[in-house]
């Protein structure tokens, strides 16, 4: 029988309707306005970035010495560089690597820290001291001086340039996951846990892993635009990215000696690497004011 036929069906659907709508409302009534701008942005610089290679208007690699430093014009609507090369294809392709190493480094430091923040909240005594005080000493020192480091001695490569931020990037998620799991190992269901005879591994991922990951995955969001900006650091010093890859910081690089005659050329890279560790940026400051009320 269809709803035309039945009043009544069609009148509980269609308050269904509105009482689907109304709590949407609701749930956007309580996201912060970073919240939805940093979403918003992030997924469509997602999209871009995926969809890059397939919807740019000309090859990123392609050289022509004849169409140097070409002003925007309807066939390159940003220009040129000063080998020819579309600067919009070179934009939408350029920040893949960057973006990729930044999160496939993050999540990295994310599992780390936090398999050892919460072993070393629950294992306590002597053994959390010990993993506290390398996790300051790591601390003391700067990624980026370390990944430099690293660099120098292995050579360049993502291999080395992910390895080198996460030797140093899992501390402060180690420190963060710690005092979580400090605040999560006084509730009485963990103490049910334990006067059970629960495993510790069971407690671990059923009562605080569970409990955690909201601020951990708001901090997470907030570290991104630093590791990207820790990326096309290292890149724009030849130490990151290699050629013939695009990047966004090796473009900035490689076109300096041109800025006065053509500023574009480091102004749109560079505007794409702030917009990109912008928007993720706001996503977890978002994430975070959510999770406080």
């Amino acid at each position: 029988m269809s709803t035309s036929q039945n009043p009544s069906m069609s009148t509980a659907w269609t308050e269904d309707q509105a009482i689907s709508k109304l709590k949407f409302l609701r749930l956007l009534a309580h996201w912060h306005w970073t919240l939805i701008a940093g979403t918003a942005m992030s997924a469509i610089i997602a999209v871009l970035l995926v969809l890059g290679p397939w919807i740019a208007p000309h090859d990123p690699a392609a050289q022509s010495l004849l169409k140097r430093l070409k002003p925007p014009s309807a066939t390159y609507w940003l220009g040129t560089d000063e080998l020819g090369r579309d600067l919009l294809s070179r934009i939408l392709t350029g920040g893949q690597f960057a973006v990729a190493i930044s999160a496939l480094t993050l999540l990295l430091c994310v599992v780390i820290g936090l398999a050892v923040g919460m072993m070393s909240a629950r294992a306590g005594g002597w053994l959390d001291e010990l993993m506290m005080r390398i996790v300051d000493l790591i601390l003391s020192f700067p990624d980026v001086i370390v990944a430099m480091f690293m660099v120098a001695i292995f050579g360049s490569g993502y291999v080395t340039l992910i390895v080198s931020l996460t030797v140093v990037g899992w501390a402060p998620f180690a420190r963060l996951a710690r005092s979580l799991t400090l605040t999560i190992n006084t509730r009485e269901y963990v103490a049910a846990a334990e006067v059970l005879g629960c495993r510790p591994s069971f407690i671990l991922f059923r009562h605080v892993l569970p409990n955690i990951m909201r601020p951990v995955a708001a901090i997470t969001f907030l570290r991104f635009g630093h590791k990207l900006i820790t990326v096309g650091g290292l890149s724009y010093l030849g130490l990151g990215v290699q050629p013939p890859h695009a990047d966004w910081a090796l473009m900035m690089a490689s076109s300096q000696n041109y800025f006065d005659r053509v500023p574009l050329l480091i102004i749109a890279p560079g505007l794409a690497i702030f917009l990109t560790a912008l928007s993720v940026t706001w996503l977890g400051q978002g994430l975070e004011r959510w999770h406080r009320h």
